[in-house]
């Protein structure tokens, strides 16, 4: 039986017979020329106790960030404790790549890539809507017994399409997907960060999508769980412009307006009161959602996962947490 604490750090997701970290590290600024040092940020962390990795071929050029984290693995000898996450069909400039071909194109290149048999958690890492769901699942599901992935899932797919792949799944006597990873945090969404393709679970349009995770418990990977670095402390309330120069395109598109610096500003305000760190106030509301939530974050040295991993240990009251995201004027 899992103790309290184990409970809040680790869950359990089907067909993964080990523990699935609350907390997932990013990897997108892994960089094969900076080896050392990216072998150094991920010994740090995995010391911390986060086993669970989030990658994708897009991540670094030619594929680094899988190249530098299965050979982490490799030369650490610790595939069977860690849960490795890799996502595959992603659109590129000239087409939609949905398709049962790219899926096996994509995962047999990351198997390849990282010198693992066997990916713990594979995503589906955009949606084609106009794409039945019927030969997506049979590919994944043929993928899935001969051992190449223990569990599958979907990104920036919207709650209906995950149900009616489900739905078809069921109906079909196969396996379905266990985990949506969708963006949500504290920041709203105000714009698709990269232009195209992006799912949120913020703001009043996606209230029935809240729902229905909500109801489910069906397993979250909310990426990029604090705005791209929005909550991370490199930009103040009082100081918007500093956004220009401390955060990445992505970052400024999809975040930073006039309401999310208002929830800036209330982070700042509870962190103070809490002596807490906004980053921490931010992941902690996060945490505190009625959804079955695993946070995907990108902190590039191991002082900074430390400082988020005591969100976990954070408590907001509900009203707290409405007055972060706005919901009521005052405390």
């Amino acid at each position: 039986m899992k103790t309290k604490t184990e409970a809040v750090f680790y869950g359990e997701i089907p067909f993964i017979d080990k523990p699935v970290s609350r907390i997932v590290q990013g990897t997108l600024m892994l960089s094969y020329d900076k080896k050392e040092e990216a072998f150094g940020l991920l010994d740090e962390v995995y010391g911390l106790g986060v086993n669970t990795f989030d990658c994708a071929p897009v991540y670094g050029e030619n594929g680094d960030a899988e190249r530098i984290l299965g050979r982490w693995i490799s030369q650490r000898g610790n595939r069977d404790q860690i849960v490795l996450i890799t996502k595959g069909a992603h659109h590129n400039q000239w087409r939609s790549r949905v398709t049962p071909y790219d899926i096996l194109s994509d995962i047999h290149d990351s198997l390849a890539r990282m010198s693992v048999s066997c990916i713990d958690l594979y995503f589906l890492h955009r949606d084609d809507p106009l794409v039945p769901v019927g030969p997506i699942m049979e590919t994944l599901n043929s993928l899935q017994a001969q051992g190449k992935i223990r569990a599958f899932g979907a990104s920036n797919w919207s709650h209906e399409r995950i149900a009616r792949a489900n739905e078809y799944a069921a109906e079909h006597g196969m396996n379905g997907f266990v985990a949506s990873s969708p963006y949500y945090g504290l920041a709203q969404q105000i714009h698709d960060p990269w232009g195209k393709g992006c799912v949120s679970l913020t703001g009043i349009k996606q209230m029935a999508a809240r729902q229905w995770y909500q109801k489910s418990q069906f397993p979250v990977f909310a990426y990029s769980s604090l705005g791209n670095g929005f909550f991370s402390g490199r930009v103040r309330s009082d100081c918007p412009e500093m956004a220009q120069t401390q955060l990445g395109e992505a970052a400024i598109k999809g975040y930073c307006y006039p309401e999310n610096f208002e929830r800036l500003r209330r982070a700042e305000y509870l962190a103070c009161a809490k002596k807490a760190s906004v980053a921490q106030i931010a992941l902690a509301w996060l945490l505190s959602q009625p959804l079955c939530i695993y946070a995907l974050m990108s902190p590039v040295t191991g002082e900074q996962m430390r400082d988020n991993l005591q969100a976990l240990a954070l408590s907001l009251t509900e009203r707290e947490a409405s007055w972060l995201n706005l919901e009521i004027a005052a405390l």
